[in-house]
């Protein structure tokens, strides 16, 4: 097996998060950096903006989200969603990604023909870059999930971290130590998923 698929195999959904790192965190944002420059967008319209949040900025967001959440979740059903948030906010920080929407809606105006497509092209980007990162991160033994927790936390988030107005949140990846692995994953049959045709 090639060591590509290796670390595509090594990329899973890290729950049990602490607030070290094996790398120190100018390498993290060299990398986070460098995975979302490396990935591809159409008509290499780069439409990924990234905020890193560390430390203190990364519990803030957890915060935010619990208290957006509070009065939106039944009392009853509130705990558990509260140790979950818990366990993000153990990580050592939080990569939020985002789209420019005004650049897609530049490339909607010069390309009319296509307008249409920008905005499912844009949501791809994001996703690609949100893919390379956390593969990134896999290989560096940096353990990391991806939340989304969006349009919800949307207003605050942009109001507490002066985000421009053209960014659209997209989603939340909180990132640290590994303190537990992920459970099995299971994969559906081949012969439902692919077909090979001559």
């Amino acid at each position: 097996m090639s060591n590509y698929i290796s670390m595509l195999e090594n990329r899973r959904s890290i729950y049990a998060l602490g607030n070290d790192l094996p790398i120190s965190e100018e390498a993290v944002t060299d990398l986070i950096k460098a995975a979302v420059k490396a990935s591809p967008s159409s008509f290499n319209s780069q439409t990924s903006r990234v905020v890193i949040l560390m430390d203190d900025a990364h519990a803030k967001l957890w915060n935010i989200v619990e208290n957006t959440l509070k009065p939106l979740t039944p009392a009853e059903a509130f705990p558990n969603t509260q140790e979950k948030l818990a366990s993000f906010a153990a990580g050592k920080g939080t990569i939020l990604f985002f789209e420019d929407t005004s650049v897609v809606k530049a490339l909607q105006e010069q390309f009319a023909l296509y307008a249409e497509n920008f905005p499912i092209w844009s949501d791809q980007s994001t996703g690609i870059a949100q893919h390379a990162v956390w593969v990134a991160l896999a290989e560096a033994n940096i353990g990391a999930s991806l939340q989304h927790y969006n349009p919800i936390i949307d207003a605050e988030v942009a109001a507490t971290w002066d985000i421009p107005a053209n960014w659209k949140l997209t989603a939340q990846m909180p990132f640290g130590s590994i303190k537990a692995p992920a459970a099995e994953k299971e994969f559906m049959n081949d012969a439902e998923r692919f077909m090979v045709i001559k």
